[in-house]
């Protein structure tokens, strides 16, 4: 059975505060699909990536990884790129060049063509989200995919990016109407709800999607919200080397999961499941974090583990 994972691909363009620069292949979908790659999964990532020497780059990357290209061809237009401005601290402020490039340009006739008719499980989210005609795109594959289809959301929310967006709003409404899965991080709700604090914010999307909401906070406690039930499951602590992809991971080894123990949508209501799995993509994500970039684990090394 095939995962798909749509949005975008694009390259992180890192400037350290001495304006000293270097690029890394990133793009939280494109992170996920890697993800449930290397831990043994078919997945297709179904997103625009260009015949440009920064999109051979991904291409590269995901052919070495072994995820599937959903679009078959290189497009001609440009890659996306993500600005990270990093101050003293580390913390990085995102700049995007979006506009006509390759992962912004995918059409809704041309997404729904290439969506793999064994899809079982669909991940869609962040840029996904806001760009046209992608977010178009986004919603048509969504209203496509089959009713057994398990269609998780993360809005990985990109505030520099999609406040004044015109179009990101309406779009995630859209999806979240099919979502069973909806991963939030804490930066997300506070984007998405600032009036409420973190678990009113979280209960509020649980009750308007009628989804089952998880809550990652960083080092903090995974919340999980269902229809009647929630429970906190801790976070273990590890040695952190960076938190890049970790999020992307963590959905990654949720769904890997869901699928390894051939879940259907109808086991969201089993909280052991649901609690399992969360668990595996809490070692997954930690996992990732003790090495630098987006570099998600393998099966073995989470076997080892």
């Amino acid at each position: 059975m095939m995962i798909t994972v749509m949005g975008e691909a694009l390259i992180d363009i890192i400037v350290s505060p001495e304006g000293e620069v270097t690029s890394v292949v990133g793009g939280a979908p494109l992170n996920t699909a890697r993800t449930l790659a290397r831990l043994g999964h078919a997945v297709t990532f179904l997103g625009g990536v260009s015949s440009d020497a920064f999109g051979r780059r991904i291409r590269r990357l995901l052919d070495q990884d072994g995820v599937g290209l959903a679009l078959g061809d290189l497009l001609a237009e440009p890659t996306s790129l993500a600005i990270a401005q990093l101050d003293p601290a580390g913390a990085a402020t995102y700049r995007f060049m979006v506009e006509g490039t390759a992962a912004a340009s995918v059409r809704p006739a041309q997404a729904v063509r290439a969506l793999d008719p064994d899809t079982r499980v669909l991940h869609v989210g962040t840029l996904g989200l806001m760009l046209e005609p992608l977010a178009h795109a986004t919603r048509a594959v969504v209203d496509s995919v089959a009713s057994e289809c398990l269609v998780m959301i993360d809005p990985n929310c990109r505030p520099s990016a999609m406040r004044d967006s015109a179009v990101f709003h309406p779009t995630l409404q859209a999806v979240l109407a099919r979502a069973d899965v909806i991963k939030v991080s804490g930066d997300d709700l506070h984007f998405l709800s600032p009036e409420l604090d973190l678990v009113a914010a979280a209960r509020r999307l649980q009750h308007e999607s009628r989804a089952l909401v998880l809550v990652t906070d960083g080092a903090q406690a995974v919340r999980v919200i269902g229809p009647r039930a929630e429970v906190v499951i801790a976070v273990p602590p590890i040695d952190v080397v960076d938190t890049v992809g970790a999020g992307d991971a963590f959905s990654g080894g949720f769904l890997s999961y869901w699928q390894s123990h051939d879940c259907l949508r109808r086991d969201l209501q089993d909280m052991d499941h649901v609690v399992a799995a969360v668990s595996f993509g809490i070692r997954v994500a930690g996992l990732t974090c003790q090495k630098a970039g987006a570099q998600p684990p393998f099966a073995a090394d989470v076997a080892s583990r």
